[in-house]
């Protein structure tokens, strides 16, 4: 018989009384946030690409059910793993980006997506836990060994994946690793001025991506100015805000879910204010700030900077596409097409997010930092 106490020595014992079980509950909370609002969000959009109704929904599940196990069994793994893993995942993911310039197929003006033995993947999703991990193990290892330069190492890793990611192009993305690795870099102990430089050359890097990227320009174009298809989900996405109001219009009751064309993922927060209301909204936005804030108070106690720069890096990739995802439904900021974690449809999405939520709840574990000695 399996013995769940804290003296039992099994694996499962061990990781029952070492795992956040917030994190994990919280985690649990927005897939299943995300099942219940794809119920009532796709439909409509199957039925576009005349499907039965519940198409999206079955996907969904299973995509969820994958999700889980990828949480479970990356949050049972050691600091040493989770390495090895990241390193493994950064040279395949990698290639992946490479092939998808050359065998991807194009959508929306942008080549981001590739098929695999049947199956569409994003490759730039798995990208962010991988090199943020990845990031983290160097700048490490710069501070340990005087020998190693891994800050600079990782600039170039850096170069190198938004160098591809560009080409995509994925502007958005981009940025968002980009804000995630300034972020590390800064907690590494990059000097003030060159934080200062860093900070005027992205903001002429913002300049010139509005000149060069007609997709980035058209998008920051509708924001300020309010024209083509974007500005019309938009307008969309804040009339359904008003029809939900403070408790919505029940479950399956929302209306202009039904002309938002990507209902079911970039503008899935905008099906839950028409259709549960505002308080669902503050729901999932205390569910994201559970997961960051717990996170960043853990980092603060931490004395392992490998440990330190992932929780860090991991809370910041997490909260910052959720901000984008809602600020952007909610006009705060220009368009861009990025899922919101755990709850948008899509299987490289929902996975990207369980590898991210997985390591995460690893290399938080108690007592597991403590016997982190590998270089490897």
């Amino acid at each position: 018989m399996v013995s769940f106490s804290r003296r039992s020595h099994n694996v499962f014992s061990k990781w029952l009384w070492t795992i956040d079980k917030v994190i994990l509950f919280v985690s649990l909370a927005l897939l299943s946030i995300g099942i219940i609002l794809n119920v009532t969000a796709s439909p409509a959009v199957a039925r576009t690409i005349h499907v039965d109704d519940f198409w999206f929904v079955r996907k969904q599940v299973c995509y969820v059910l994958a999700s889980v196990a990828v949480i479970f069994v990356l949050s049972m793994f050691k600091l040493r793993t989770i390495r090895q893993i990241s390193l493994i995942g950064f040279v395949i993911v990698g290639g992946l980006l490479v092939l998808t310039l050359f065998f991807g197929f194009e959508t929306k003006g942008a080549r981001r997506w590739i098929s695999l033995c049947g199956f569409s993947m994003q490759a730039s999703e798995f990208m962010k836990p991988i090199f943020i991990i990845v990031t983290a193990w160097l700048l490490d290892c710069g501070k340990k060994y005087d020998y190693f330069p891994g800050m600079w190492v990782s600039i170039l890793l850096f170069g190198a994946v938004a160098g591809l990611l560009l080409l995509q192009p994925d502007v958005g993305m981009t940025l968002l690793i980009t804000a995630v690795f300034g972020l590390q870099l800064f907690l590494a102990g990059l000097p003030m001025l060159i934080v200062g430089i860093g900070v005027a050359g992205g903001i002429v890097g913002l300049v010139v991506l509005y000149f060069t990227f007609p997709h980035f320009h058209a998008r920051v174009d509708q924001f300020l100015y309010g024209s083509d298809e974007a500005s019309y989900q938009i307008n969309k996405a804040m009339q359904a805000f008003q029809n939900g109001n403070l408790i919505g219009k029940g479950p399956g009751e929302g209306t202009v879910k039904l002309n938002i064309p990507d209902a079911h993922t970039d503008f899935v927060f905008a099906v839950a204010g028409e259709e549960y209301g505002v308080w669902l909204c503050i729901v999932i936005i205390i569910l994201f700030a559970v997961i960051i804030i717990r996170t960043l108070r853990s980092a603060l106690k931490e004395t392992n900077l490998f440990v330190m720069y992932a929780e860090v890096g991991l809370a910041a990739s997490i909260g910052l596409q959720a901000f984008v995802n809602m600020a952007s439904s909610l006009h705060i900021i220009p368009t861009k097409g990025m899922t919101l974690p755990f709850i948008s449809y899509g299987g490289s999405s929902l996975l990207a997010s369980a590898i991210e939520v997985g390591m995460l709840l690893a290399i938080t574990r108690q007592n597991t930092a403590s016997e982190d000695k590998d270089l490897y």
